[in-house]
Order: C-alpha cells, then structure tokens, then sequence
C-alpha cells in the first residue's frame, strides 16, 4: 500500500536543518506544492543533458510526502547529473507527519486516479520547462503503482521512457499491510478507510484493482523495473508487486544482498536498492550491485 516514510535516523538528522511548509516561494515547483522540495530536487531552470536526456520524476507513497520520501534519492541522483523533479499529491489539510522529526504534510491519501490525474499535470509541467520529450519515474509504494495508472488510462506512455517502483502496489495489499502500515505514524489507523480513499484503492479485491486489472500490467514503450524486498510487510504478498510483461526486470532485492533485513519502508533509503534504481534509469552504465 502506502510507502509513507518514517525516514532512518542518518536521513531524520539532514531532514532537521531543512525548510518545512515556509519554504520561499522560489522553491516551490509552479503547480503551487507547499512541502519543501528534497535537497537536489526541483531545479526548474534544470536542463537534461545528453548522458541523461529525460528529467526524473520522484512519486512518494502514501502517508508520506516528497521531502520526508527522497530524502536519499534526490540528492543520489542530482549528484550524477539528472535533472530530478518530485510532486506531493493526495493530500488533505491539517493532516501532517512528524517521520522526519518535523510536522509535515502528508500525502498520497486521495483516490488514486485523482492522484495519477496531478501526476499528469506534474510531468506536463517538467516536459515543458525542460524541453525534454519524456521523463522516467521512480516510484515508492502506492508511488510506484499509481504512475501505471497514468501510463494505462490518462494518456502518459507517450511522455514516460521508464517506470521505476520501489516495493510498489500494483496489485494490490492484503489487510495485513494496510494494518501494519499503521504504527509508522501515530494516529494514522484513525485515517485508513476514513480519509484515506487511496487505502481503499489499494486493498486486493477493490473496484480500483478490477480497472488496473482489466488491461495488461505493462503499455507498449515503456520499459518497468519493480524492486521487491522479501521482508515488505505493507504490500503482501511482496511477490504480487511483480509486473508481467515484454519490457520489465522484477528485481528481489536480497539476490543482491542476502543479509539485508530492508522492508517496505526502509527501501527507499537502502543503498542497495538505490544502486538498482540508478541502473535501472541507466542500463547501459550499470555495474554490481553488492550489500551496502
């Protein structure tokens, strides 16, 4: 389900000396965002360069926001040269998070086809102030799915070169990972099945499920790579996060390091898995991946 991040002490303590909701208005992105962007994101005079031509578009899970998610991510990818953008979407006011040790926002809590619908706006945004053709997505949990709704339904496959998700929904979690999701976040059981239109999406069986369910899992074009940690607790079965079809690499994260203990929302601040995403996005200058 959500990929809401309770982020790791080592990112909790660069997250203290950031800007919350009172970020300069130059900081916010043009749609009008008001979380502070993640260190390395949201350049808009950022120009893609030919090692990497599509701008990357950060999608955060649900409970979560864009700073608290990529707090890792962001800055990892901006250091190797890609122009990185990332939205906060689904989210309802006066609801917030304390993750990171700051009360943030929270989002991903909308239906998720309204939320696929700002993510479409969003990459529009990102095409037309870089110049780029396409962007590539990374996703993390209900972060990693909703962008398939976008490429399936509203139109996108012809604006994204490559889906990344993170221990993505995209098929669904049983009550078991919604109920788990809970104790990341004081007083979030109070949210699920009540605000939270995006948990009910994302439980197996829902009428949301049966609409992703009635065209292929993959569009023509787009190329997938879905990283799966044995351990997720959240989205389960973990395996049911695999997608099928001609263009996707289903990625287990233990292949690589069998020690690592990583789960659902630990994976978006695991080196590990952030080695796979960086070959994910550049195949073609990928090198092994190994614990750490």
């Amino acid at each position: 389900m959500a990929g809401a991040t309770a982020a790791p002490a080592y990112a909790a303590s660069a997250a203290s000396a950031a800007p919350a909701a009172s970020a300069p208005a130059a900081e916010l992105p043009p749609d009008g965002d008001t979380v502070a962007s993640p260190p390395g994101a949201n350049d808009w005079n950022c120009r893609p360069t030919a090692a990497h031509p599509n701008p990357v578009v950060l999608v955060h899970g649900t409970f979560a926001n864009r700073y608290e998610n990529w707090l890792a991510l962001s800055p990892l990818l901006k250091g190797l040269g890609y122009c990185v953008f990332a939205l906060d979407y689904g989210t309802i006011p006066g609801i917030t998070s304390t993750g990171s040790g700051l009360l943030l926002p929270i989002g991903g809590l909308g239906p998720v086809a309204d939320s696929a619908a700002q993510l479409a706006r969003f990459v529009d945004l990102v095409r037309n102030a870089t110049g780029a053709a396409k962007v590539d997505i990374v996703g993390h949990s209900q972060g990693g799915m909703l962008p398939n709704y976008y490429l399936k339904f509203l139109g996108g496959a012809s604006k994204v070169g490559k889906l990344v998700g993170l221990a993505p929904s995209n098929h669904g979690t049983t009550l078991d990972g919604i109920v788990n999701l809970a104790p990341y976040f004081p007083g979030v059981a109070d949210l699920i099945y009540t605000v939270c239109q995006a948990c009910r999406d994302q439980a197996v069986g829902s009428d949301f499920n049966r609409t992703m369910a009635s065209r292929p899992d993959t569009v023509p074009g787009v190329s997938y790579t879905v990283i799966s940690t044995v351990y997720d607790e959240v989205v389960t079965p973990w395996r049911t996060q695999f997608l099928n079809g001609p263009d996707v690499d289903n990625v287990v994260l233990q292949d690589h390091c069998p020690v690592s203990l990583v789960e659902h929302v630990t994976i978006a601040f695991s080196p590990t898995a952030l080695h796979l995403v960086t070959n994910a996005l550049d195949p073609a200058h990928a090198t092994p991946v190994f614990c750490g």
